[in-house]
């Protein structure tokens, strides 16, 4: 039996990992592997903006490196903090929601929009969607004016709504969550919207699944 994929919050707010753990649920099976969510002890409270996505990074190396029975890692934050250099140390695939949700959203539409926490996410979500070679695929982005605590909360679908609405407005085909705190809204989201909403930890753990179920891993 292979280890687990391992989730992990890179911020410190349960809220968070708990809605995670919660979307996470139709990808567990019998006979498969263990999803095991976590809360990174040090990480910022939310990560909002450069600045905490850099202070995510040490403890984020410690646990991957403290993790050697993982099959996969995934790195729950929409700025992947850290991806580089955790897959410089893991010894099994590491993913990024950002990258797997953009290749996932991709797959549905030729136009992807991305629904951020706040402006200040935005230029930083740009400059890597630049170094991936998308920009060009990228409809729009908007921001819903919440933080990362308030986006895991019931209260935020309306502004999720009314922020998707105005992406497919601006020619979007699929919309993605640019927040690991959204990932409880995604279902009811996409039934509002008609459009396919990609939740990225989910888009992250169903591409770690396939390599694990297909025996797929860093050699040593």
């Amino acid at each position: 039996m292979s280890g687990p994929i391992l989730v992990v919050n890179p911020n410190s707010n349960p809220a968070v990992t708990e809605g995670l753990s919660e979307a996470l649920a139709p990808f567990r099976f019998a006979g498969g592997p263990v999803i095991e969510c976590l809360t990174l002890a040090g990480g910022p409270f939310g990560i909002e903006s450069a600045r905490d996505a850099a202070e995510a990074v040490p403890p984020l190396l410690r646990l991957v490196g403290d993790r050697a029975d993982a099959a996969a890692v995934i790195i729950a934050c929409f700025s992947d903090p850290g991806l580089a250099a955790c897959r410089a140390i893991a010894r099994c695939p590491v993913l990024g929601i950002m990258e797997a949700g953009v290749m996932t959203a991709l797959a549905r539409g030729d136009l992807f929009g991305v629904i951020a926490v706040a402006e200040g996410s935005i230029p930083r979500h740009r400059a890597a969607f630049r170094q991936m070679g998308v920009l060009g695929r990228l409809a729009s982005e908007r921001a819903a004016g919440l933080t990362v605590a308030d986006s895991a909360s019931e209260a935020a679908f309306a502004r999720l709504r009314s922020t998707g609405e105005a992406l497919v407005a601006d020619g979007a085909d699929s919309v993605i969550l640019g927040c690991a705190g959204m990932a409880r809204h995604r279902a009811a989201l996409e039934a509002a919207l008609g459009r396919p909403v990609v939740e990225p930890t989910q888009a992250a753990v169903a591409m770690a699944l396939g390599a694990v179920l297909a025996g797929q891993g860093r050699p040593a």
